[in-house]
């Protein structure tokens, strides 16, 4: 009888340890960071972004270069690249943020020293009067036909109120109260022209004051338009309601953004 025997199942080699993959991903995002940093730095208000790029790409290298000294990743030369590229956008964007910020001081300056230079016309002047009227100080009250001077050569005078009928199709005319007219003049005796579109012409009236409506009809309420070139006057008639016992018109003329407003006190 023949004896069996078993197949002997063979024996799996021993495993050997694998070597450890690299670990490179540090120096990359560096290298990449450091790239588009340096890149942002170059690019006028891009100082910021630079800045955060840059900070981030020199962490991540000098980090890189630690796992490299370990011998955990094997781009050290990439890593060191990626953090002085950090390095070159952190100082590209502290040099974008001084010259930004003396850009936008030095347009501040322009936009300053050009109002300021434009605030000489904001007030009327302390003497120099259209001849026949009164000098424009701030604060005084001129009568009818008084002129109020600026020093930007403007000058501004209103005439005495005359009464006027309202037509039937009139706006801000009231059943009951009377109306005015008065004539406002600028003449333009400065150097630069005048853009008379942004004259406004109010009224009070009475000795409480109260508000005195702009007329509006087909004769008088479009006010002034254009510019008044040097050396050249515009007229514009203004017509107010006002109650039929005012004994008074205070109507104020304010040339534009820039201007004091000046004031007539006319007697109706």
């Amino acid at each position: 009888m023949s004896q069996y025997t078993q197949p002997q199942q063979p024996y799996a080699p021993a495993q050997t340890p694998g070597t450890r993959p690299a670990r490179n991903g540090l120096g990359i995002s560096a290298l990449v960071l450091g790239i588009i940093g340096t890149v942002s730095g170059l690019i006028p208000f891009f100082f910021w972004l630079a800045g955060i790029l840059g900070l981030i790409a020199l962490v991540l290298g000098l980090a890189g270069r630690g796992r490299a000294k370990r011998g955990e990743a094997t781009n050290k030369g990439v890593t060191t690249f990626g953090a002085v590229l950090g390095l070159v956008s952190l100082i590209l964007s502290v040099v974008g943020a001084v010259l930004t910020f003396k850009a936008v001081d030095d347009v501040v300056t322009d936009i300053n020293k050009a109002v300021a230079d434009s605030s000489a016309s904001a007030k009327p002047a302390t003497g120099g009067g259209a001849a026949g009227g009164t000098e424009g100080k701030k604060g005084e009250v001129l009568g009818a036909g008084d002129a109020a001077a600026y020093d930007d050569g403007l000058e501004i005078s209103v005439g005495a109120p005359a009464s006027y009928t309202a037509d039937e199709f009139a706006i801000g005319h009231t059943k009951g109260n009377s109306a005015y007219t008065v004539s406002v003049v600028i003449e333009n005796k400065g150097k630069e022209k005048f853009d008379a579109t942004l004259v406004s012409v109010d009224a009070r009236a009475g000795e409480d004051g109260v508000n005195a409506e702009q007329i509006f009809d087909g004769k008088v309420g479009e006010g002034f338009t254009g510019t008044v070139l040097p050396g050249k006057k515009i007229t514009a008639e203004y017509a107010f309601d006002a109650p039929a016992d005012a004994g008074n018109l205070t109507v104020e003329v304010t040339p534009g953004f820039d201007w004091d407003a000046s004031q007539w006190d006319l007697k109706l």
